[in-house]
């Protein structure tokens, strides 16, 4: 069984997926894929320094995420270009691992986290989405407490994703986790044993 594991930027996607992995389950995550593409010598870097220039590297080779990041979050348009680049060779990768698992570990539960699920079309993947929700005004306070960023910076962030409301409207299953993590585990269980999960 698969299920994709979403949310929003700071709703907890992360506390979630490591409650499912203490119960067995195998995780897939597409922030760490994202990374692994970035790493120096891979086809992927080789593309995007292509396409953003030399700037965006530190000096020794690897990638400034803070430069890239805070271009492409003034420059909305730029972001559309690094995902042509990036998306497709991620979106491969989850594939390639989802069916490998599946293939190797057929009893298991296999969860995908992937932060833009829903913004990539990724949902057919799965046989059910997991949404990881809090409101808006806490994922905001959250977001510049981790961050250290300013209110304008944390709502241009949210405003670069998939309103977390619409995302809890398409979702199969809600995990609130906006009343601590008591709460969000009591609601992984439920799931867990609902689906028969050992």
């Amino acid at each position: 069984m698969n299920i994709g594991l979403t949310g929003g930027i700071a709703t907890g996607k992360s506390t979630v997926s490591s409650f499912l992995v203490n119960r067995g389950a195998l995780l897939i995550d597409a922030d760490a894929i994202a990374r692994e593409v970035m790493l120096p010598g891979h086809p992927v870097l080789e593309a995007v320094v292509g396409r953003f220039g030399q700037a965006i590297l530190q000096e020794d080779g690897t990638l400034n995420r803070k430069k890239l990041g805070e271009h492409i979050f003034t420059h909305p348009e730029e972001r559309k270009a690094l995902e042509a680049i990036t998306h497709p060779a991620i979106r491969a990768e989850i594939r390639f691992r989802l069916e490998k698992y599946q293939q190797d570990f057929p009893n298991k539960l296999v969860v995908a986290d992937i932060p833009l699920l829903y913004e990539s079309g990724l949902e057919n993947l799965f046989e059910e989405v997991m949404v990881v929700y809090v409101p808006r005004e806490i994922q905001i306070q959250r977001l510049m407490q981790r961050d250290q960023i300013s209110m304008e910076q944390a709502e241009a962030r949210l405003r670069a994703q998939m309103d977390i409301e619409v995302k809890k409207q398409k979702a199969d299953i809600v995990i609130d986790n906006s009343h601590g993590l008591a709460e969000t585990e009591k609601q992984i269980e439920l799931f867990w044993q609902g689906k028969g999960l050992s």
